[in-house]
């Protein structure tokens, strides 16, 4: 049976065994500098053409002291000349000051116009190895990351998410076919990797089996369930949480292997429902889901001071206590007192920085 699943949504060629510069196509890096390779050569070219200005016009200035009296274009011709090569000799200096402009001006500007047109064409053609380099370092370094597999509106709401809760975009690794949708998740300063995920090859590559967490958000309930079983294989002790659009396909990513199951249309059904009755609640529950402003639902390890305690007395809005892996909501008699180790889920004041500017004033 696996053998037929692999025969079926694996490919002849491992993309985890080509090596890192056959990968570029795939593996998307976070550039620094977004500038391609022309936008780079027409900058050092505006540069050399600069600093052959500025000595066609120092020749100009003291065009008497030459072999012949020289107008602005025969001065341009010797910068040029001068700078590019070593000269033709058909117009020398021969007055002291003009042979000191040479030597002081002319031939330190020659060795920076060649060093710069030489490092402007091994900047380009060396462009691919930086960038194989890159993937190759990233590879061997990533561990302990989140991987989030399809980048539509719940992929994306999920990074937003991770990203409001402090989690480094280095960090995150995003896999989805959609080319679109990886340059946006790219422009977000994220790690990309084109391809299927229902191919343990491309999941390899997103390095799930050193993942800490997987995030699963396809468009369609049988392709969570084929990329489940796929992850859950390849990291055993990872963290899976996985979108079904449908309730009754839950069970089936949970036999799968998933952690945690969310049901998407539901979830959208009831806040619907509610909205037609208490709005109210619909928008405190908008606003406890989202990370960036107002309240939201957080998770933190107990203070030693507060160990001990009853939570429904901190400072904080206790909602429940996570012990040993199993959440205790507030009114279980689990949650009568905090023990060490415990984890407090509660209710966060989320500032804006505009808020926060206007507090400390």
């Amino acid at each position: 049976m696996r053998d037929q699943f692999r025969n079926r949504f694996g490919s002849e060629d491992e993309l985890d065994d080509l090596p890192d510069h056959a990968l570029l196509g795939v593996i998307r890096m976070p550039e620094r500098d977004r500038k391609g390779p022309w936008n780079l050569i027409a900058r050092r070219l505006g540069y050399a053409v600069a600093m052959l200005l500025i000595a066609a016009i120092a020749v100009y200035l003291d065009r008497d002291g030459y072999s012949e009296r020289l107008t602005f274009v025969d001065s341009l011709y010797y910068a040029s000349v001068s700078l590019s090569t070593t000269g033709y000799g058909d117009i020398a200096p021969v007055t002291e000051r003009a042979r000191i402009i040479n030597i002081l001006l002319i031939t330190p500007l020659r060795v920076v116009f060649l060093a710069l047109l030489v490092g402007t064409t091994l900047t380009v053609l060396t462009q691919e190895s930086r960038r194989a380099l890159q993937i190759q370092r990233w590879r061997n370094q990533l561990r302990n990351h989140t991987v989030v597999i399809g980048y539509g509106t719940k992929g994306r709401s999920a990074i937003s998410a991770l990203l409001a809760d402090g989690v480094d975009p280095s960090q995150i690794v995003v896999v989805d076919t959609d080319k679109v949708a990886l340059d946006q998740a790219g422009n977000r300063g994220l790690v990309t990797v084109h391809g299927s995920a229902t191919k343990s090859d491309v999941l390899k590559l997103a390095g799930i089996p050193r993942a800490r967490s997987v995030v699963i958000a396809p468009n369609k309930d049988d392709t969570a369930v084929l990329v489940t079983l796929s992850v859950r294989e390849l990291a055993p002790g990872a963290t899976i949480v996985a979108s079904v659009r449908e309730s009754e396909n839950r069970h089936l990513l949970a036999q799968s292997g998933a952690d945690q199951v969310v049901i998407s249309s539901e979830t959208a059904g009831r806040m619907l429902g509610l909205a037609t009755v208490t709005p109210s609640v619909v928008e405190m529950m908008e606003d406890l889901l989202s990370p960036d402003e107002g309240f939201s639902v957080a998770e933190r390890l107990v203070t030693e001071e507060e160990i001990g305690a009853n939570p429904r007395h901190l400072s904080d809005i206790a909602l429940g206590v996570v012990r040993s892996g199993e959440l205790y909501r507030i009114d279980a008699p689990e949650c009568e007192s905090v023990e060490p180790g415990d984890r407090l889920l509660y209710v966060r004041r989320v500032f804006k920085e505009d808020d926060q500017t206007d507090a400390l004033k």
